[in-house]
C-alpha cells in the first residue's frame, strides 16, 4: 500500500467498532504505522478474537463500551487526534426485522460520537457510510452527488449519518469524511449467523461441501471491495489536506461489477485448489431478497482525484487472498 504514512505516525486514533471485521483490520494497520490506537467496541458483532493479538501491545487500548452511551463515547475520544467511526449494525435484512435497534445504534450512536468528538476537539472524523444510500437510483455507475430514495431502514440510517456529518462540519467546524463502502469482503469477515455477508457465507458452505443459495437468478451484480482497498481509503482520508477533500463523501470500491454467478464461479475455482470436490458443487436459487438493489457499481473518480485513492485489489485478487485466509483459519 503506497501511502505517505509519515503524517499518520505517532497519532492517537480511535477506531469505533475496532473489534469488528473492518475495524480490527484498521487497528492492525494503524499500530503497524506506529500510532496509538483506542478501540471502542461492545462486542455485539465484533469479536475479541479479532484483536486478541493486540491486547498486550503498549500502543493499543481496548474500551469495552457502547456508542449508544454518551459517557462511553466521551471516555473513548479523550486526547484523540482522529476518529475512524466503523461501529454500526450492518445488514439490510437485520434492519428490516428490527428497525429500532438499527436506528438507535446507527443514528443515535453516530450522533453521540459526533458530539463527543466535537467536545474533545478531534481534528477529523472519518466514518463508514454505505452504498445503500443510493437506494432506488438506477443510474450506473453510482456517482456521489446523485442518490435515490432509501430502500431499507439500514439505508436510511446511513444517509442520516451523512446529513449529520454535513451539519456538524458546517455548524461546529469539525472536519468529516464519509466513505461509502461497496460490499466489503476479506479476512476476518464472519461467515456465521443469520446476517452473514454473501462471500464468507458462500465460502463456508463450499468448504463444508454444501450448496450456496443465490437470491434470485444470479444476475444481480455488485462492486465487491477487498478489505485492503478500504484500509487505503481510510488512511488517505486521515492525511487528505486539500480543502475540497474534506466535509464530503466518497465511494470506496474497486469500480468494477461482477454477478453473483461470477462470484460463485471464482469461489469454486479458488477453493478447489485446496479441495477438488468443491468444483462439482451445484448452486441453488432462492427468491430475491427484500430491499436488495439489482445492480451496484461505483464511480471512484472523486476519490482518485481528491484523496489519491487507487485500489490495488480486484475481486479476483481479493478472493484468492480471502479464500486462503478462510482455509487456514476456519
Amino acid at each position: 500500500m503506497e501511502i505517505n504514512s509519515s503524517t499518520i505516525q505517532n497519532k492517537k486514533i480511535l477506531v469505533t467498532g475496532g473489534a469488528g471485521f473492518i475495524g480490527s483490520n484498521l487497528c492492525d494497520k494503524l499500530i503497524q504505522l506506529d500510532n496509538e490506537v483506542v478501540c471502542l467496541d461492545n462486542f455485539a458483532t465484533g469479536k475479541k478474537s479479532n484483536i486478541e493479538h493486540l491486547l498486550n501491545h503498549p500502543k493499543f487500548t481496548l474500551i469495552e463500551g457502547d456508542i449508544r452511551n454518551l459517557e462511553d463515547c466521551n471516555k473513548a475520544v479523550k486526547g484523540v487526534d482522529y476518529v475512524l467511526h466503523q461501529a454500526a449494525l450492518g445488514s439490510v435484512p437485520r434492519s428490516i426485522k428490527d428497525p429500532i435497534t438499527s436506528n438507535d445504534v446507527n443514528v443515535g450512536g453516530f450522533l453521540n460520537m459526533l458530539v463527543a468528538s466535537r467536545d474533545a476537539g478531534v481534528k477529523r472524523f472519518v466514518y463508514a457510510a454505505s452504498s445503500s444510500t443510493y437506494g432506488d437510483s438506477e443510474a450506473l455507475p453510482k456517482v456521489e452527488d446523485k442518490i435515490g430514495k432509501p430502500l431499507s431502514p439500514y439505508a436510511i440510517t446511513k444517509y442520516v449519518n451523512e446529513l449529520y456529518a454535513d451539519v456538524f462540519s458546517k455548524t461546529y467546524g469539525i472536519e468529516t469524511i464519509g466513505l461509502r463502502y461497496f460490499n466489503v469482503f476479506g479476512r476476518r469477515q464472519d461467515p456465521n449467523g443469520a446476517y452473514a455477508a454473501v462471500i464468507p457465507k458462500f465460502v463456508k458452505l463450499l468448504m463444508d461441501n454444501e450448496s450456496p443459495v443465490i437470491n434470485g437468478d444470479g444476475t444481480y451484480s455488485r462492486d465487491f471491495t477487498y478489505i485492503d482497498n478500504v484500509i487505503e481509503a481510510n488512511l488517505l482520508s486521515l492525511v487528505a489536506n486539500k480543502e475540497e477533500a474534506v466535509n464530503t463523501v466518497y465511494n470506496v470500491a474497486f469500480g468494477e461489477r461482477n454477478t453473483l454467478l461470477d462470484l460463485v464461479g471464482y469461489l469454486k475455482e479458488y477453493l478447489s485448489v485446496f479441495d477438488k470436490s468443491i468444483e462439482k458443487i451445484e448452486v441453488k436459487h432462492g427468491p430475491n431478497r427484500q430491499g436488495d438493489i439489482p445492480h451496484s457499481l461505483a464511480n471512484i473518480d472523486k476519490g482518485r482525484e481528491l484523496l489519491g485513492y487507487d485500489p490495488k485489489f480486484s475481486l479476483q485478487e481479493g478472493l484468492k487472498e480471502s479464500v486462503k485466509w478462510y482455509w487456514e483459519n476456519l
